[in-house]
């Protein structure tokens, strides 16, 4: 017990004089992102504003939620004095440098650090809540709509642009465990050939991803899926269970008996509708997993609600909806940041032991960037017990 107080004295004391950004930045291994850089050349020609520069001034952009590249700039020009202590660099940032290094540097330097921020937030926070002795994922995508007249590159229809963010989300550990950035005229199904599949993990789809040439190639992995059918699904039914809990109406085995479906997925599938009494509504779901039971099978669904409230949170609380640069690298970029952003919180929160909700965290960081006390005193001393809204609201129905 006093090896602890010493060590957390120890730790108060060498933060005390530190910005709480500048402590946040300790949670980002620099080593890593250093050797990223190195890979895609990207300091390449650069004298003073570097990438790691760049990832820092994005990551005080979206945790001090600036709404635009012009406000930004005169967030950091208002703080020139503190810039170096910040771990921004002594060189003052100007608006072209930052719109130029957004436009030409290899986007990839930040997704695959957002890549590698997501697997170590996801390791830190990794429970057991569905004692399946595998991982459990929801897939889904969110539209982020654009001007087509300013984001050329991104046409969606006639008249509109936007960009799409599919994202592998773990349902456990609450955190993002791969995403991929298309436009927004690509439809969802056609992504799921990107996801990097774990054998014995379990993955969760909406309505939008009976490609059944995908979901086949799930099963070879040795994983299982759920997700929900179409009301125009051809098959007939091979065997079906007799007795079954409330309100599950039907549990059988089914073969595809449409030409093209079958031809893509041979083998038996199960087939489970169930009705919620909530809604008033029935949902069926077809899925590969035999020894769940049907009630299991439902849960899972329901779970996947919790990749829309993912999508909502990021929307309102990070910056992906305005953007600071106009070319499809830029976007990346951006969105890439957020994702990091995000991580960075989570850890922080695993970390530190806050019993505060990932959006009491993000707003207490956001007006504290540049104080210099301690994170963990200040979350000890900030009172936001008047916060209503919360990461993981309770959601009326199962279904929605």
């Amino acid at each position: 017990m006093n090896l602890y107080l010493c060590s957390q004295n120890r730790w108060l004391h060498m933060n005390k004089s530190k910005y709480v950004f500048a402590q946040l930045i300790g949670f980002l291994d620099s080593d890593k992102f250093r050797h990223l850089v190195d890979k895609y050349d990207g300091n390449r020609y650069v004298k003073h504003f570097t990438c790691w520069n760049q990832l820092l001034a994005l990551m005080f952009g979206q945790l001090s939620n600036r709404e635009s590249l012009r406000d930004l700039i005169v967030a950091l020009e208002a703080h020139q004095s503190k810039r170096y202590h910040l771990g921004l660099g002594r060189e003052p940032v100007a608006k072209t440098t930052f719109a130029t290094a957004n436009q030409n540097r290899n986007y990839r330097i930040f997704e695959e650090f957002a890549f590698y921020m997501m697997d170590q937030a996801r390791s830190k926070r990794a429970v057991d809540i569905f004692k399946l002795k595998g991982k459990v994922y929801a897939f889904d995508s969110t539209t982020i709509p654009l001007c087509l007249s300013v984001f050329w590159w991104a046409k969606f229809r006639k008249k509109k642009g936007g960009v799409k963010a599919h994202v592998l989300y773990d349902l456990e550990s609450q955190v993002p465990a791969y995403f991929h950035i298309t436009t927004a005229s690509v439809h969802d199904s056609k992504t799921m050939k990107e996801i990097p599949y774990e054998s014995g993990s379990y993955y969760v789809f909406d309505r939008g991803y009976n490609a059944f040439k995908e979901l086949y190639r799930i099963h070879q992995h040795e994983s299982c899926f759920i997700v929900r059918a179409k009301k125009n699904l051809q098959y007939e039914c091979v065997k079906w269970r007799r007795r079954m809990p409330r309100n599950v109406l039907t549990d059988s085995e089914i073969m595809l008996t449409d030409y093209i479906t079958s031809k893509k997925y041979k083998e038996k599938l199960r087939l489970v509708r169930f009705y919620d009494e909530e809604q008033g509504r029935e949902f069926s779901f077809l899925t590969n997993a035999f020894h769940l039971s049907s009630l299991e099978v439902a849960n899972l669904y329901k779970n996947r609600w919790q990749i829309e409230l993912f999508f909502k949170w990021l929307k309102q609380h990070l910056k992906i909806k305005k953007f600071w640069g106009r070319t499809e690298n830029a976007v990346r970029i951006q969105i890439s940041a957020a994702i990091i952003a995000y991580c960075l919180v989570a850890i922080v929160q695993h970390d530190l032991k806050l019993e505060r909700s990932t959006y009491e965290v993000l707003q207490i960081l956001s007006i504290s960037l540049t104080d210099k006390t301690p994170l963990k005193e200040l979350f000890e001393k900030t009172k936001f017990n008047d916060v209503k809204e919360q990461f993981c609201p309770l959601i009326p129905g199962l279904f929605d």
